[in-house]
């Protein structure tokens, strides 16, 4: 064979060679502690584990961006991180792939997928759980020395608590707990929520605070704001403020009452041509140690079998310690209000 061509057989043996190492991938998730600590414990052991390159990109949720890639047929992104409170909405306008549960591995203790998962975890068809986690407010212990808002009421209080309060820009734990906060009870909050006269009641209570609410878009903004005094108290997710008091030591004191907890899920964008790499980056990121490191931020894992693997000094700061507080978010709510609730609130702002 002469040189050239024993060259080119070189170079196309190498080729057919190549493990998954020759491609890249997007995932998209919250950045902040949340993104860092899925990097550490589920990003980078894979690249490390398959060659995969992963581009992580952030992003500020919702589904605006998904449907415009799946309606221009352009899939910029093949793996995202979605709130559950979203996603029965996505998955049923189309917009995710279906993630067949056969792909999902047995938890490290032997106990098939199917029964380590928690049942949400795997209630939709497109999603798999990555953890439990909670939207709650935290204050600055430095501002309000003798004891902070301990209530949703009190959030909404600016006479007894005055100063800036930061929420996140949609309509989404925005309403629900501002009917909370005008005395309706958490078991009844989406029946009056589903009526013209509880939404109506539910802007005005928003209405009583809207001139000292700070709002912003991603959840790595909160406990900026908590910390350079932007605001006095921020609507965050639990995670992003226990990693600030943690790991950075901020003076920050985080309220359970009126938490909306709910799940993030991996789903895959419907018509990404990587869907068996998505699968199998799914399949990994969602096992029992990969779970279990998201304590780092303070969210639950969705297997049974990650449990005796999170440190009890972590426990008290995951949303399942204060479930009789709380409320589940309603998926299926804002699948069927979310269109109409988000152009109420949009045009709300803008008033």
């Amino acid at each position: 064979m002469k040189p050239m061509k024993r060259l080119l057989a070189a170079t196309a043996v190498a080729a057919l060679a190549l493990p998954a190492a020759a491609q890249d991938m997007t995932v998209v998730s919250f950045g902040g502690a949340y993104g860092a600590a899925q990097r550490t414990h589920m990003i980078d052991p894979f690249m490390a584990a398959t060659g995969v390159n992963i581009l992580f990109e952030d992003y500020s949720g919702g589904i605006a961006e998904i449907k415009a890639q799946v309606e221009a047929g352009n899939i910029l992104w093949d793996v995202v991180d979605i709130e559950v409170i979203d996603l029965e909405r996505a998955c049923s306008e189309g917009l995710l792939e279906v993630i067949p549960r056969d792909i999902l591995p047995p938890g490290d203790d032997g106990t098939p997928a199917l029964e380590d998962f928690y049942p949400e975890a795997l209630a939709s068809e497109c999603g798999v759980g990555v953890i439990f986690w909670s939207t709650i407010f935290a204050y600055n212990q430095n501002v309000f020395p003798d004891g902070g808002p301990k209530t949703i009421a009190e959030l909404f209080d600016t006479e007894a608590f005055p100063g800036p309060r930061a929420l996140r820009r949609r309509p989404q734990v925005n309403m629900e707990w501002a009917l909370i906060a005008d005395g309706v009870p958490k078991d009844e909050v989406y029946a009056v929520l589903s009526t013209p006269e509880g939404q109506q009641r539910a802007f005005a209570k928003l209405d009583s605070i809207r001139d000292s609410v700070v709002w912003f878009d991603s959840w790595s903004q909160a406990p900026v704001l908590l910390n350079d005094g932007g605001a006095v108290i921020v609507q965050s997710a639990n995670g992003r403020i226990f990693d600030a008091v943690v790991q950075e030591d901020r003076p920050f004191e985080m309220v359970f009452d009126g938490q909306l907890f709910d799940l993030d899920v991996w789903a895959i964008v419907r018509g990404t041509d990587k869907i068996d790499l998505a699968h199998e980056f799914i399949a990994f990121a969602t096992g029992t140690v990969p779970l279990a490191g998201m304590q780092d931020v303070a969210y639950g894992p969705t297997r049974r079998s990650s449990n005796p693997l999170v440190d009890p000094a972590v426990v008290p700061f995951l949303p399942s310690s204060h479930i009789d507080i709380g409320l589940k978010a309603d998926g299926v709510f804002w699948a069927d209000f979310g269109e109409t609730l988000g152009e109420q609130f949009n045009e709300w702002l803008l008033r």
